[in-house]
């Protein structure tokens, strides 16, 4: 009876592995994240005091796609050391490895990179550290398209931070119809996912260009957990809802805003948002 008791539970613990694993492969699991830059006179949150709770967040939540905002070149090494699962890449908003980055991490063992590039949203968008529309700082988008090692499903995506000022309302809306009109130049069956610190509210007229194309994963997951709003300036109590995770041709199961902490301290000023998106189902095929 024993030995029959332990079968029953092994073969228990084999299918849920299985299943899990199952899952794993119909899924994308995707984070946005602002790292807060690392350079930055925070004094208790400055960088290499918040650094290694970041990595655990970031190794906790096992995103299959990571796109950071405010990411310096160190920042970005440090986590691909400590992560050795995942690589990163892109460019800084001047266009060479100083200032900030849009940084993409990804699971190596889960998603290999087609092809990629960057552009900036101005009316120069192929010319490094170009400024227009009022912007005080170059913005620009990291983008790329993904194959899945698993299946060969491929998927467009890109990472962003729009302008931050009150009055960069307009260049916001600029940003999001530059950003739309790429986007909506894409093949209609590729699925797209955009993740950002897009320094706006959903009730703005960026998040209502966005989604006349795109589907917001908090807005439409059949579950969400965690506050609304993203932005808590390292106090923990967080006032906006400004960064968000946009897609098309998937479903949005579950959302969740990550409140990770240690002793009241937090890895960024912003909390990261998950979202686990099932893949479309695939065509059946003819008999």
């Amino acid at each position: 009876m024993r030995v029959a008791r332990l079968l029953l539970v092994t073969a228990m613990v084999a299918c849920t592995a299985l299943n899990t694993a199952a899952l794993a492969a119909q899924t994308l699991r995707v984070m946005t994240f602002n790292v807060r830059t690392g350079v930055a006179n925070d004094g208790p949150n400055d960088w290499n005091h918040r650094r290694d709770l970041m990595v655990h967040t970031i190794g906790e939540q096992r995103p299959d796609v990571l796109g950071t905002q405010e990411l310096n070149k160190f920042q970005g090494d440090y986590i691909v050391s400590k992560l050795p699962q995942y690589v990163w890449f892109g460019i800084g908003r001047q266009g060479d490895d100083g200032d900030e980055h849009m940084g993409v991490f990804y699971r190596t063992d889960r998603l290999r990179v087609i092809e990629s590039g960057n552009y900036w949203l101005s009316d120069t968008p192929d010319k490094p550290g170009s400024m227009t529309w009022g912007n005080d700082l170059p913005r620009m988008v990291t983008w790329a398209i993904f194959e899945t090692k698993a299946d060969g499903r491929r998927f467009y995506y890109c990472n962003t931070h729009f302008p931050h000022r009150d009055q960069d309302e307009p260049a916001r809306t600029r940003s999001a119809k530059e950003l739309l009109a790429r986007l909506d130049a894409l093949p209609p069956q590729l699925p797209i996912v955009l993740t950002g610190d897009f320094n706006s509210s959903p009730d703005q007229p960026d998040h209502a260009i966005l989604t006349s194309l795109l589907d917001d994963a908090w807005l439409k997951a059949d579950r969400r957990s965690g506050p609304e709003k993203t932005f808590h300036d390292f106090t923990g109590i967080p006032d906006q809802r400004i960064d968000w995770i946009l897609y098309r041709g998937f479903r949005a199961l579950t959302v969740q805003t990550i409140t990770s902490q240690q002793g009241g301290h937090y890895p960024s000023d912003h909390f990261p948002v998950v979202a686990e998106l099932a893949w479309p189902a695939p065509p059946k095929r003819l008999k």
